[in-house]
Parts: C-alpha cells; sequence; structure tokens
C-alpha cells in the first residue's frame, strides 16, 4: 500500500521550472518525507519541457533528473506526468500546436510523433533511476478533448501508442493514463471506462467531490465521504482483469464546498472508506502545498488544496493525513455485489446507479460492482 502526495512547489507552482531553485525542492521533499509519505507525483510542463516538436530541453531534463534525486535522498519514488496539458484549472500547451500551427494532440500524426519524443528522451534520463515510478500520460487528458475532439477510436490509439511508447523506452515500469470522472459519468465522452480499467499498469481514478457531489449531498454527506470509495469500486467493474490494481491518483478537499474546518474530517472519513477495497495499490493525495496568492486567476477551491502552507507549516488536514499514511492499512472488506444497470450519467451524482450504491453505504454495506 503506497501513500504518497501530487507535489505542488511551495515557491511559484509548477512555474518552478521557469525559476528552478534545487534548494526550494529539497526543503519541500523533507517536508513531505516528514509527513511519513513514500511517493510524490510530478509535473513537467510541456511548453517548458518541449518549446518546439524537434526540441526537448535538455536543461530541463537535467533538472527533472535532479528532482527525482533529490527525492531519493529523503527516501521517496517519483512518478511522472509527461503532458501537462491540465493543470488547476489551466490547459499548457506548446507553441507548435497552437494558433497558425493548430493540430490536434490525440488525432495529428506529426504532434504524436513529438510527444513519442518527448517521453524517449525523459526516459533515457529517469528510466535507470532506482526511485522512478515510470510515466503518467498526462493529467486528466479528456479535460483537452473540448479542444481536441476525438473519437472513442482515436482516443483508445492515443493511448495505446504512448504507453507502447512508455514501455519501449523504460521497460519494467508501472506507466498509466489519467482521466477526471467524465470518463466514469458523462455520455457520449470519448475516453470510455474501458480505456480506463483495461490500458496500462493500472487504473487511476481521481475523485472530486466539487463534481456536484459535495453541491448535492453536503460537504460531509455520505456520498461526498465514500465517493472515492464508489470510484474505485465502478473502475474496478469495467477491469477484465479481477486482479488489476486501481491507483487513487488524486483525492483532495477542495474549498468552497468543503471549509477548512473540515477538511481534516473529511480526509479522515475518505481515506478509512477507501483502504477497505481490495487490490488498491495505493493513494495520492492532492497536493503538497497551497499556492501562493500572488499567483492569480485560480479558482478558489486551488489555493488551500495543500497538506502543507507555502511556508511548510503543517496545517491540520496534513496531520491527518500523515496519521492516516503511518498507519498499518486494515485488510479489505468483505462486500455485497450488486450490478451495474444504466448509462454513464446514471453512475454519476444524481444518477439512479449512484444513488443505489449510496443507499447501501449509508446503511453501513460495504457494495462491489459487477457488470451486467
Amino acid at each position: 500500500m503506497r501513500f504518497g502526495v501530487n507535489y505542488t512547489p511551495s515557491t511559484g507552482w509548477f512555474h518552478h521550472w521557469l525559476d528552478f531553485s534545487l534548494d526550494d525542492v529539497k526543503a519541500d521533499f523533507e517536508a513531505i518525507a516528514g509527513l511519513g509519505l513514500d511517493h510524490v507525483r510530478v509535473f513537467p510542463l510541456w511548453p517548458v519541457f518541449q518549446p518546439n516538436r524537434g526540441l526537448v530541453r535538455p536543461k530541463a531534463v537535467e533538472q527533472l533528473g535532479h528532482v527525482l534525486d533529490s527525492a531519493h535522498e529523503f527516501g521517496l519514488d517519483v512518478q511522472v506526468d509527461v503532458l501537462q496539458g491540465h493543470l488547476s484549472s489551466f490547459d499548457f500547451y506548446p507553441s507548435w500546436v497552437q494558433t497558425w500551427h493548430r493540430a490536434n494532440i490525440f488525432t495529428n500524426p506529426d504532434v504524436i510523433s513529438g510527444q513519442k519524443l518527448y517521453i524517449r528522451t525523459l526516459a533515457e534520463e529517469l528510466g535507470e533511476r532506482p526511485n522512478f515510478l515510470g510515466f503518467t500520460l498526462g493529467n486528466e487528458v479528456d479535460l483537452l478533448t473540448e479542444s481536441n475532439p476525438c473519437t472513442p477510436e482515436q482516443a483508445a490509439e492515443w493511448i495505446d501508442t504512448l504507453l507502447a511508447e512508455c514501455a519501449e523506452a523504460a521497460p519494467h515500469q508501472p506507466h498509466v493514463h489519467s482521466e477526471y470522472d467524465a470518463v466514469w459519468y458523462e455520455s457520449e465522452h470519448s475516453f470510455l471506462p474501458e480505456h480506463a480499467a483495461n490500458k496500462g499498469a493500472m487504473t487511476t481514478v481521481h475523485s472530486w467531490v466539487f463534481n456536484g457531489t459535495a453541491q448535492r449531498y453536503g460537504p460531509m454527506s455520505p456520498e461526498s465521504v465514500h465517493h472515492a470509495e464508489y470510484l474505485v469500486e465502478l473502475a474496478k467493474a469495467h477491469a477484465k482483469d479481477p486482479r488489476r490494481l486501481v491507483w487513487l491518483q488524486e483525492v483532495g478537499a477542495a474549498q468552497p464546498e468543503i471549509s477548512a474546518e473540515q477538511a481534516p474530517d473529511f480526509a479522515e472519513q475518505t481515506l478509512e472508506n477507501v483502504l477497505t477495497c481490495a487490490n488498491l495499490w495505493g493513494i495520492t493525495w492532492w497536493c503538497s502545498f497551497d499556492v501562493d496568492r500572488a499567483l492569480v486567476d485560480f479558482p478558489e477551491r486551488e489555493y488551500e488544496l495543500g497538506l502543507m502552507t507555502t511556508e511548510r507549516e503543517v496545517k491540520p488536514l496534513g496531520e491527518v493525513v500523515a496519521r492516516i499514511a503511518r498507519t498499518t492499512p486494515p485488510a479489505p472488506a468483505e462486500r455485497t455485489p450488486i450490478t451495474l444497470h444504466g448509462d454513464r450519467p446514471s453512475w454519476g451524482p444524481g444518477g439512479a446507479f449512484f444513488e443505489e450504491w449510496m443507499a447501501l453505504a449509508r446503511t453501513g454495506v460495504r457494495a462491489s460492482i459487477e457488470l451486467g
């Protein structure tokens, strides 16, 4: 059972790549390790690392290598997201897929050739490091389909092509891809549950209750604190391999839906519930440090998600997550199977199947999900 955190630098957010300070990174990792966590997920910015289709900046790649080495000093493994892509409501594209050079990042052969070069170049730097945990293709890439439309078949081909590149460039690592919950809840969405649950080394799920769950049912409702558990079980239902692992790659307590005062209790209940799931590879909390309010134009919920402040002070939320991370997880719970029915909207907040599963949770029944 792995327990880590998505690394948002305490200084400069992800713009730290532009003014890179290894001393700041080391101080951040020392603070993260002090919470008893064992891994971080890090986010190179695609336009910073690959400003031209034929150029992956050697200095940026070298700095990423230093990040892994520094993490290793503090006993932290590192999982690297490649194509950012989407982060905290901002989208980052290199200029060679925008404006006069606009090209679809999921279907254009030239763009895909550039993405493969990027993966290979990072793998050459990182692949032999003992604390490298592999690649995620990009963070919640399905959020980019509005401006880069694709069919389900094209989405599957893109995932397969880049995962194959990862496997060839850095074999024996658990390479994955990630989507936000539209993959489970939205009809006509081109990234499908079958993609999420069967492609890559394991399934990743991102659990956020500002998706309508907290608004509809309440921030501390059973629906909210069981949401991560529900998503893990829904993902497992779609896996062809019943032993396939699921990684809760993102979960967090976002304001204003969950207040700062509610966040520790929300985290405790959410983690206690999801830790009852079988085949759970690990949990990676979002995120390590708050965002400095000197950085403007973020949605309000993005500023205070951290386990620690920008001064690296541990918040009550961080104390709870640290305590649970240091505790031996319980044995998986016995579960009552129920059959999945309806379409994707019925599986999401307010949907018929969602409410059926949650009605059982309200009575203390732990339900698994089976395909009909």
